[in-house]
């Protein structure tokens, strides 16, 4: 199977560009519910694999010990837009750890929320690793290392015992034998997890429904789902998909974001996961993807459809912020 048409990119009246792509729906039993595309393509989750990697933080007793709330957690599963609600409390948690920035082997970019970019260059300041979308889910590494004792200036490399807990959560949840898991390094440095995309959605559905699992971790992946709904903008942020999405399904679903056009998404009512792989890895065909996933499986209400209307058909703007197109869903899930 090969990737299939998902989305079309209107300009004027003619189809400019079209996203290609797949989709898998699978329930926490490992049932192929759904598809599009190839569900077996083996993909690299990028940051859709942040909240399995925050499980051990709990599972360890690091997050107790170092008095997480639900906001902090929230923030270990974010790719977050680097705003003064993120920073700050990124800074706030080394703090708790005796730790400063230099401490995060996430490297830096510029933030990706305009205002606090503009506000380091009027004040003449560098940007910092706080500032990098992933130093929730590094802040959060380093809590678990070093509650357990062990080194922090290489808890990054896939050989730390930080990085081999993190492998076994994965494996256990998407049921995929740890050497059949293929490594890469992550844009933080990390490495990074390639799976086929429905063992990436079972990941999920057992995320949303972790009632066969032994009782540690299923208490662990409850605090984290729990905290991501609760605190959804920790995991995105203003005008942010992830943040708005999980806003809109008040308690009931989660989702993450991942680079290259990976989107996830777990629901606690059905418990489904969902994993979406936009082929050319542009990320803005996956948020209409998602919301029409949803809507196919009729597990969004009116209300809520009109409130992500701008997700489901984003429109393109100008540079006078002037609407002159809009991308559209065009596919129809296939029943497995």
């Amino acid at each position: 199977m090969g990737e299939e048409q998902l989305v079309d990119v209107i300009r004027g009246s003619i189809v400019e560009s079209t996203h290609l792509g797949h989709i898998a729906v699978v329930n926490s039993e490992g049932k192929l519910l759904y598809y599009n595309g190839d569900p077996n393509r083996v993909t690299f989750a990028r940051s859709s694999m942040k909240p399995l990697q925050a499980v051990p933080i709990v599972e360890t007793g690091a997050a107790d010990f170092y008095q997480y709330d639900q906001a902090d957690l929230s923030l270990a599963c974010a790719s977050h837009s680097g705003e003064a609600q993120h920073t700050d409390r990124v800074l706030e948690i080394l703090s708790r750890l005796g730790l400063t920035t230099d401490s995060l082997k996430c490297g830096t970019h510029p933030p990706r929320w305009q205002e606090a970019y503009e506000k380091l260059m009027k004040e003449g300041k560098e940007v910092t690793p706080e500032f990098n979308n992933c130093s929730g889910k590094h802040s959060g590494m380093l809590t678990t290392a070093k509650f357990m004792e062990e080194s922090l200036e290489d808890y990054y490399k896939i050989d730390h015992p930080v990085q081999k807990r993190i492998l076994e959560v994965i494996s256990n949840l998407s049921e995929i034998p740890i050497n059949e898991i293929e490594i890469g390094i992550d844009g933080c440095g990390v490495p990074v997890h390639g799976i086929p995309l429905r063992n990436l959605a079972l990941g999920f559905a057992k995320m949303a429904n972790p009632e066969t699992l032994p009782e540690n971790r299923k208490k662990a992946i409850e605090q984290v789902t729990a905290a991501m709904m609760a605190a959804p903008e920790m995991v995105g942020g203003t005008h942010r998909f992830c943040t708005d999405f999980m806003h809109v399904e008040d308690g009931r679903m989660f989702g993450k974001a991942g680079a290259e056009g990976v989107y996830c998404i777990g629901d606690k009512e059905t418990g489904i996961g969902i994993a979406i792989k936009i082929e050319d890895g542009n990320a803005r065909a996956t948020s209409p993807v998602a919301v029409e996933v949803l809507k196919q499986l009729n597990l969004l209400t009116d209300r809520q459809l009109e409130l992500l209307q701008d997700y489901h058909y984003p429109n393109l703007k100008n540079a006078r912020q002037e609407v002159i197109g809009q991308l559209r869903p065009t596919f129809s899930l296939k029943n497995a």
